[in-house]
């Protein structure tokens, strides 16, 4: 068995343990969010964006695809339909649409689709530290023709304080250090690009960035392992409890989880099991 961990998992875990097990080990379902889905949908835009000729990726031009990946996404889930009449009282598919063209026409603010070549876009990354496998998906990767590497990664949340910009960037360096190791190529620019507020945070990372973010990997590993073995997922409440969906089954709230699974310690390290439990669309 070989243990693997995703920069979602990283932070589901550094918010909460208990978060962390609940998603990974208890595997509880989460009801989808509104939020939750047009971050996906805009993510599916962008991506199907550079499929077009340079000249051709224009506003009108990504705002004609977005009904045609929301149907993609209902085909899969057909669960989501019900978001649209029910969340934040939207009325109509028009106005669900509008709300993401409104997301993607920041984007247009902020960068120029006709000027770039993603050298890879929703790229899957992994590589080895120590006896651990760290593993994500980049949204873009940009490489110059020098082969400098730039790693984007789109957000429809808003940009955070500047007390929280490190763990913000902590998911683009998990990124930068898969991508270093995978291929031996230090990415030079990190670049998480906010929608909703047309915001965008960067940052040159050196080799001590990297080196420093897998050593933190490491020790984070080495906490989820003693979780999974002893047992004891401790919750951290803090703002972020507002909008969890275990509150009814979190001890921090006055709730009762589930009885730990026989293969509970199997679940926590298992890749499959983090395989299973990644959420599907884009959580900010």
């Amino acid at each position: 068995m070989q243990p693997a961990l995703s920069p979602s998992r990283a932070a589901d875990f550094m918010q909460c343990p208990m978060l962390y097990r609940f998603r990974v080990v208890d595997r509880l379902p989460e009801e989808p969010s509104a939020p939750a889905a047009r971050g996906t949908l805009v993510h599916a835009v962008l991506e199907r964006l550079f499929d077009l000729p340079s000249p051709e990726r224009t506003l009108d031009a990504a705002a004609q695809l977005v009904p045609g990946e929301w149907a993609r996404m209902l085909e899969a889930e057909p669960e989501l339909a019900s978001l649209v009449a029910a969340a934040e009282g939207t009325p109509s598919p028009e106005v669900w649409y509008a709300e993401a063209v409104t997301l993607l026409e920041r984007w247009f603010g902020l960068e120029d689709p006709t000027t770039l070549e993603p050298a890879e876009r929703e790229l899957y990354v992994e590589a080895r530290v120590g006896e651990l496998v760290i593993r994500g998906v980049v949204d873009r990767l940009d490489e110059a023709p020098d082969g400098r590497l730039r790693v984007v990664d789109y957000k429809t949340g808003r940009a955070p304080s500047e007390l929280f910009e490190g763990r913000a960037l902590f998911q683009l360096k998990f990124y930068a250090l898969a991508l270093w190791r995978a291929r031996g190529v230090l990415p030079s620019r990190l670049q998480l690009v906010y929608l909703r507020d047309g915001q965008v945070l960067w940052i040159d990372p050196t080799e001590r960035d990297l080196e420093a973010t897998e050593r933190k990997i490491q020790a984070l590993w080495e906490a989820i392992e003693l979780a999974a073995h002893s047992g004891d997922w401790r919750p951290s409440r803090g703002r972020a409890c507002s909008w969890c969906s275990f509150r009814a089954v979190c001890p921090a709230w006055g709730g009762t989880p589930p009885e730990l699974p026989d293969d509970a310690a199997r679940r926590a390290i298992d890749p499959r099991a983090a395989s299973r439990t990644d959420p599907v669309v884009d959580s900010d």
